[in-house]
């Protein structure tokens, strides 16, 4: 936890972009019956039942202080997916700085092995040598900040049913532009003198000599 309350005290500095990244499973939903338009005074009416079309796995990186995300839409979440999204973030989403500080959670496809498992050993090491990984601790997802993200593009983007692959991914395209036009930022005001006082009881017991 301190690890990566650390790297969120970092001052901001384009040629090391600290990036959080998470993953969400998503379920394509389709329509049982067709809903009834919206009316003056009268929202859309939609039936509680539903088809399901499937699922898919949604990939955001976001780099709080820079107030930049990107996102992306795979039909699963294998090592190699993974490893594919993090050779994007480095050749794509950050092509000309120094390296790259990645917060992420501790999944058992995100390692670096995952690269060696999808591109030849020169090019895995190219691309980790480009990166600096942080792991939240388990059970303590809460202190990624691509989990604010997520959030936020489930309340302002994912509200409602969407049943097909290829248009989750260009509304989540859309969505990801407009976000980046308005250069939205998370600060995160956690730091570890607060969670000394805060989360005391999880701190060891040190014992005083006599002596």
């Amino acid at each position: 936890m301190e690890d990566v309350l650390d790297v969120y005290e970092l001052p901001y500095d384009p040629q090391h972009p600290v990036v959080c990244m998470d993953e969400k499973p998503y379920q394509l939903l389709g329509e049982s019956r067709e809903p009834l338009p919206m009316r003056k005074g009268s929202d859309q009416k939609i039936d509680s039942e539903y088809v399901r079309e499937g699922t898919c796995s949604i990939f955001v990186f976001t780099e709080p202080l820079g107030g930049v995300r990107h996102v992306n839409v795979r039909k699963q979440r294998t090592s190699v997916d993974w490893a594919e999204e993090i050779q994007y973030l480095v050749d794509i989403g950050y092509p000309n700085v120094e390296k790259i500080t990645l917060v992420l959670d501790n999944l058992n496809t995100h390692t670096l092995a995952s690269l060696y498992r999808a591109f030849p050993p020169e090019e895995a090491r190219r691309i980790a040598r480009r990166l600096e990984i942080h792991f939240t601790p388990l059970h303590g997802s809460w202190l990624n900040i691509a989990e604010i993200e997520l959030n936020v593009m489930t309340r302002q983007c994912l509200h409602r049913r969407i049943d097909d692959f290829e248009k989750l991914r260009s509304e989540l395209a859309a969505w990801e532009r407009e976000r980046n036009t308005r250069s939205s930022k998370i600060r995160w005001h956690f730091t570890n003198n607060q969670a000394r006082e805060k989360m005391a009881s999880l701190y060891p017991k040190i014992e005083k000599s006599n002596i």
